[in-house]
């Protein structure tokens, strides 16, 4: 399993709201990719890229074997201000089981960053594509532990 950070949403919510401009808020995403772990080499593999991102992006998860399993990710991307917003991605839903992972909706907390607005459509669609494969492990670890009809 991989080593969590002590960054989570709400202190980058925190901090957001403290940066005057997106100039700073586009340093700050970077400087948050950069402070990611490392990701391992062996997952840089067909399997663990995220498809729908313009730039290369790799997610890998680890969970428990309980009902409702806790998941936790790794991530990274060959582009800073990506590998900064997969660092956003990981701090909503890193850590947390699988029915909250499912429940969670990612585009109401970008709309509070004002990612919508700010990042490019193709940026835009690459986060959409992280979370969907976030949310579809979430699902997958529930469906391992649903009881046979």
């Amino acid at each position: 399993m991989w080593g969590m950070t002590d960054t989570t949403i709400d202190s980058i919510r925190q901090d957001f709201e403290f940066l005057d401009d997106w100039e700073e808020r586009y340093r700050y995403i970077i400087d948050l990719g950069a402070a990611l772990e490392p990701y391992p080499d062996a997952l840089r593999d067909d399997a663990h890229k995220v498809r729908g991102c313009v730039s290369q992006v790799w997610l890998a998860v680890d969970r428990n074997e309980d009902p409702d399993p806790v998941l936790h990710f790794a991530g990274d991307s060959d582009a800073h201000i990506v590998r900064g917003l997969v660092a956003i991605v990981l701090a909503l839903y890193s850590g947390r089981r699988a029915s909250e992972i499912v429940a969670t909706d990612a585009e109401t907390v970008f709309q509070q960053f004002g990612l919508d607005e700010h990042l490019t459509p193709q940026r835009s669609n690459g986060l959409r594509a992280m979370v969907k494969r976030i949310h579809d492990e979430g699902r997958a670890a529930l469906a391992t532990h649903q009881p046979a009809n």
